[in-house]
Order: structure tokens, then C-alpha cells, then sequence
């Protein structure tokens, strides 16, 4: 199972913010995160869609906005036909502190708001803000710049998207809360693929049973046992995704029994395991 890379990225030495054009990662399984948001467009091929928990097909194009520190795959993995790729990497503070809080970058604002997790965009917008990403690279700087606040404002104004992610956490208790989260997420990390006893979650939150459940459930609309197979499910199909058979798949993400696995998957995706693998493999 490929882990987990933080990606560190440094603008271009001519601009504010880093433009990539067609990577060519097409071999490349990279699971990472990183602090800067993030455009991708991907047009010529069909794909897996992966930010956060959402896994999605996408056919001939998609076009998504990434908030920081969610983990992501790259969207041209597996890609077998010739493919155009647009990425645009930066920071909310990448023209200073102080200009996103302008009154005329109100609505920009407030989509970097909104896609703290992740958006993504279909119909017209995926089309026509496509074609202005595509056109970056031949600009010289200072029209790049406008450029891209031109595509922020754009996807700020449509109406043909999708959040994928909860959104930022603010406030102490909230705060207490996501660093507890945090250290769920860490011992998850380390342990889903073996079976492993509630005390030994509790000892990493310091909570009782009861008390843990509660505010669990009441912090992510879902008890911990669907949270632990949801998160089984994703590692599940990650290996899937790298040629993993079904098999070394249901047992190197935790889970115990192979009908268990297949009725759980199906549950969460819509489809069973081998239906999946065979499906991800037709893109490659």
C-alpha cells in the first residue's frame, strides 16, 4: 500500500503560484497532500476522481478545486491515452495577506471557503474554465496572474458544482475536536489493517466508552464501527486501484472475512469488489 506523502511546492521563480502542464504521472500512485489549494483539469481520458473519502469516475474530463492538507491522488493514474492536464498550485495568501479580504474578492473568498475540502464542477463551467487553464501557459506572468483570478471568479460564480468535503473547523471545542480526530485518523493509520479492541482507541482520546460514542457520533453523523469501515474501504480501494486481487485487497485493509468485505463494499460504492477492479482496470 503506497503511503501517505506530504508534496512540497515552491512557486515558479516568474509567478506567485506553480503551473504544471500535463505531468505525466500516468505510472505514478501518488496518495499526497500538501497546504496549498489546488486546480486540476484533466481532459482526453477517463479516470478515478480520489480526494479525501470520495472516490468517483470521471470520463473524458473533470475539473476539481483541492483545499489544503486534503490527500489526493493524482487524476491521470492509469491513463493509457494521450491526455491534457492542467494543475495550478497556491497558497490562499499567494498576493499577500491582506488581498483576499478586499471587497472585490469577496466571492473568491468565499469559494476557497466553501471548497475547503474539495469542489468539483461539471457542464459549461468544466468546459469553458478548461479552456482558460489551458490557455496559461502561453501568457506571459502578469497575464497568468489575471488569468487566474479570472478562473477563480468564474468558479465562484457557478452554480454547476459540487462540495466534496466538510468545512473548515473553527472555534476552541471544534479545535479540541479535530485534534482529537487527528489522533483517530493517526491510530488508524497505523493499526486497520489488524483487529484491534475499542480500549486501545480510547486510550488515544482519553474519553470513556459512552462518552467517546457519543460525541463521535454526534461530530461525524456516523457511528465509529461505520467510520472504521468506511475508512477500510478506501484503503481497500486504493489496493484495488494498484492491482491488488480482491482478496489481498479485503485482508490487507483489515477486513476479516471475504463476504463481510464484498457486502461492506458494495454498501459504500455501489458495486462489488471484482466489479470495481475490473472496471478501474478497462482505464488503464
Amino acid at each position: 500500500m503506497a503511503r501517505l506523502r506530504r508534496e512540497f511546492i515552491s512557486p515558479d521563480p516568474s509567478r506567485s503560484f506553480r503551473l504544471l502542464l500535463t505531468p505525466h504521472l500516468e505510472d505514478v500512485f501518488l496518495w499526497h497532500y500538501h497546504p496549498e489549494y489546488e486546480i486540476v483539469y484533466i481532459e482526453g481520458t477517463d479516470g478515478n476522481r480520489h480526494i479525501g473519502e470520495h472516490l468517483e469516475r470521471f470520463e473524458h474530463s473533470d475539473l476539481a478545486l483541492i483545499g489544503p492538507f486534503v490527500p489526493h491522488l493524482n487524476f491521470d493514474y492509469g491513463a493509457r491515452r494521450e491526455h491534457h492536464k492542467v494543475v495550478v498550485q497556491f497558497r490562499e495568501d499567494f498576493l499577500g495577506d491582506d488581498f483576499i479580504r478586499r471587497p472585490e474578492m469577496s466571492e473568491i473568498r468565499q469559494l476557497l471557503s466553501n471548497a475547503v475540502g474539495a469542489a468539483s464542477f461539471h457542464g459549461e463551467t468544466l468546459t469553458q474554465a478548461g479552456e482558460m487553464l489551458k490557455k496559461m501557459p502561453e501568457m506571459p506572468p502578469f497575464r497568468q496572474l489575471m488569468q487566474l483570478l479570472d478562473v477563480l471568479q468564474f468558479l465562484a460564480d457557478s452554480r454547476e458544482v459540487k462540495f466534496l468535503h466538510q468545512a473548515r473547523i473553527t472555534g476552541e471545542q471544534e479545535f479540541r475536536g479535530q485534534a482529537r480526530m487527528k489522533r483517530i485518523e493517526e491510530f488508524m493509520s497505523m493499526h486497520y489493517q489488524e483487529p484491534f479492541a475499542m480500549s486501545e482507541v480510547l486510550g488515544s482520546v482519553n474519553l470513556s466508552d459512552a462518552a467517546f460514542c457519543r460525541w463521535f457520533k454526534k461530530t461525524n453523523g456516523i457511528t465509529f464501527t461505520e467510520y472504521v469501515n468506511r475508512y477500510r474501504i478506501v484503503r481497500a480501494q486504493q489496493a484495488l486501484l494498484q492491482g491488488a486481487s480482491v482478496t489481498d485487497a479485503c485482508y490487507s485493509s483489515g477486513f476479516g472475512h471475504l463476504s463481510h468485505f464484498s457486502k461492506t463494499f458494495r454498501k459504500h460504492t455501489g458495486q462489488n469488489p471484482l466489479e470495481f477492479r475490473q472496471r478501474s482496470a478497462t482505464l488503464k
